[in-house]
């Protein structure tokens, strides 16, 4: 039920965003887009419930929802980096809409439309291509990085070059990882959002299992 309560959770953010900003599209794809690069934050509390399964703790709900506390100069050093780089990419992804984006600014319904005809096809390149730019930096340095933070108290530089190195040393596994990554976040995404109740869950307590095959045991 703790699973579920963050599904539910990255779903209806979504959706809230999703209906506050439904008449600018250009806004909408940024956070949408977005979500890939802060969503290793906002999973912490499913990384936190794996441990305490492991661990052979309840895994009760409420110790995961202040679970940042742990490592309080770590995770937010961490954030901060991490709303700096979403700031970046919302702002890249508005250049790319009025660059690269023909016949003027459309409705959702009308985008989503087009996307799914492969319309605007310099569009989807560059986008494609900037946004694959940030979220790979982002997934270099944060696949194991908050793991790490929870589990060992590590500092932000610590953990982020952990993860980076863990990255190198196991590329194909990795790419494999990113791309249902991608994958399970397009599918959730795709249902409306609904499917995010299953598939965040699902990537979230993987990402922690990663962590634990991929970093040696203290």
């Amino acid at each position: 039920m703790a699973s579920l309560f963050y599904g539910i959770s990255f779903a209806l953010g979504g959706a809230v965003l999703w209906l506050a900003f439904r008449h600018a599209v250009q806004l909408v794809t940024a956070i949408t887009t977005g979500f890939m690069l802060v969503g290793p934050f906002f999973a912490i509390g499913l990384y936190e419930l794996s441990r305490r399964r492991e661990a052979g703790e309840a895994p009760d709900l409420r110790p995961t929802l202040t679970i940042w506390r742990r490592n309080l100069a770590g995770m937010g050093i961490y954030s901060l980096i991490l709303i700096v780089i979403y700031l970046v990419w919302a702002r890249a992804s508005l250049v790319m809409f009025a660059l690269f984006y023909e016949g003027g600014m459309p409705t959702l319904e009308s985008f989503i439309s087009q996307i799914s005809k492969f319309d605007n096809i310099e569009f989807l390149v560059a986008y494609v291509a900037v946004g694959g730019f940030f979220a790979g930096l982002v997934f270099a340095f944060s696949v194991v990085s908050i793991p790490m933070m929870l589990d060992r108290n590590q500092d932000t530089v610590t953990a982020m070059l952990g993860s980076f190195l863990a990255l190198v040393r196991n590329v194909p596994a990795m790419l494999v990882w990113a791309a249902l990554i991608v994958l399970l976040t397009a599918i959730g995404i795709a249902t409306a959002l609904v499917g995010l109740v299953v598939t965040m869950p699902l990537v979230g307590h993987a990402t922690w299992h990663a962590y634990r095959a991929l970093i040696e045991p203290a």
